[in-house]
């Protein structure tokens, strides 16, 4: 398989009369994109915004992100799920890089919905934080789901993927400033030199938890809840098989942008045939119960000495439950003889006194850690909120509350905020993304 993403650098965006791409400027008409969101009966609000990296901005609760694309042949973006399904990871696709399309609930938050600083100590603290976004702010019908902690957020999340698309649809007819290339054919007959070199796999968890369908992130468009691991291209994951779900604190999420970029993959890729051999990407899942766990850890060790693997990276999207499968599959491949690195977020408390995961093992000597998801962060108010703030502490939001008997609420009355890390938006990027560092003390 063979995929080139041409890449398009945006160094603005405004709104004007059209959409187009220009020296590096996105032009984006309002109204139009407007009349295409809203094509969606369910949409009964929305709203767009552009936000840049030291705005004194704010938003909350944030949904969704994703790199807006698009395929110069005509298909899809995201197969199976907004379009006709078809195979992802070989061909052309356009990208605009430095920006992405965040989407947030004008009135609706929940457990699994974030937030995002432009500016101040919080902007750090998310790569979106860093980026040029177009905003979407919106509402939906589906009352149904209103006063659930947990929500599907279907509607809003299938606006953010759509709109994606139709705003590069500016660049589909252009040629890129700089093409990147990832090829992976056969794990077999690969050079000599290649051969020499330890083999390694990359094992993703996404989340797959929810047994009630509409939660989960999706493969092809299919509920992962229904999935078992199986051997992918890596080039797939990035060319938009995997769309990310509406279940797990925040923090921990792996929004479809970071799908898209997956830093992990890239970074083997970069150096297979240097100093490694990369065999591609065993696509497991996280279940509920401990025999579903076991099966899977064992499907993925089986898959890993199948591929005649050396060394594996596991990487999990979640936490608490969801650590029983992460240790389990580093357990399964370490007793396989696959030496096996795990990269994960922890929960330790706010005090940081506490377990690091659900589940421990003293085969798991090598794991790499993104943070922990109870640290306490508190931040100034900003001149704009975009979305509802009060979503915070009222909506079940993973890192909000509405009292605390120590701390007060989240939401304080001069609009700063104190939380936990829990409930910034992708902050813990297991995907690769991470800028925080461990420190000795």
């Amino acid at each position: 398989m063979k995929l080139e993403i041409g890449n398009f650098r945006v160094k603005d965006i405004v709104f004007g009369d059209e959409l187009s791409f220009r020296d590096g400027l996105l032009t984006i008409n309002k109204e139009e994109a407007l009349k295409f969101i809203r094509e969606d009966e369910r949409i009964t609000e929305a709203e767009l915004y552009i936000v840049k990296p030291g705005d004194e901005v704010r938003l909350c609760p944030v949904k969704e992100a994703i790199e807006p694309r698009v395929r110069p042949d005509g298909r899809g973006i995201f197969p199976g799920y907004t379009s006709k399904l078809a195979q992802a990871g070989e061909g052309k696709v356009h990208a605009l890089k430095n920006c992405s399309v965040l989407v947030v609930g004008r009135h609706m938050g929940g457990f699994q919905d974030g937030l995002i600083d432009m500016s101040g100590p919080g902007q750090k603290m998310t790569l979106f934080g860093n980026l040029l976004n177009i905003v979407l702010v919106a509402d939906t019908n589906e009352d149904f789901e209103r006063f659930e902690q947990q929500k599907m957020n279907d509607a809003l999340r299938r606006a953010g993927h759509k709109l994606a698309e139709f705003i590069a649809a500016c660049v589909k007819e252009l040629e890129p400033e700089e093409v990147e290339t990832y090829e992976m054919g056969s794990v077999r007959g690969r050079d000599a030199e290649t051969e020499k070199l330890p083999s390694v796999v990359y094992v993703m968890q996404p989340q797959s938890q929810m047994e009630a369908l509409g939660y989960n992130d999706l493969l092809y468009g299919w509920d992962m809840n229904r999935f078992l691991p199986t051997y992918m291209n890596p080039n797939e994951v990035l060319d938009g098989a995997i769309v990310s779900g509406s279940f797990m604190p925040c923090s921990s999420k792996w929004s479809t942008y970071d799908f898209q970029n997956t830093p992990n993959i890239k970074a083997l890729y970069r150096e297979h045939g240097k100093t490694l051999n990369f065999l591609g990407v065993i696509m497991s899942n996280l279940n509920v119960a401990m025999e579903q766990k076991e099966r899977a850890a064992q499907f993925v060790a089986q898959l890993a000495t199948s591929l005649g693997a050396d060394a594996a990276v596991v990487a999990e999207e979640g936490y608490g439950n969801p650590d029983a499968d992460f240790v389990a599959c580093l357990v399964a491949l370490e007793d396989a003889g696959v030496k096996t690195i795990g990269v994960t977020n922890e929960s330790v408390g706010r005090d940081g006194r506490g377990q690091p995961l659900v589940t421990l093992d003293e085969k798991c000597d090598a794991i790499v850690s993104c943070g922990n998801v109870g640290e306490l962060i508190e931040l100034p108010p900003m001149k704009v909120v975009l979305g509802e703030l009060e979503a915070l502490g009222r909506d079940g939001n993973s890192g909000g509350w509405d009292h605390d008997e120590v701390l007060g609420p989240s939401v304080r009355p001069d609009g700063s905020v104190i939380m936990e890390n829990n409930g910034m938006f992708c902050s813990d990027q297991v995907a690769g993304w991470s800028p925080k560092q461990m420190m000795a003390f």
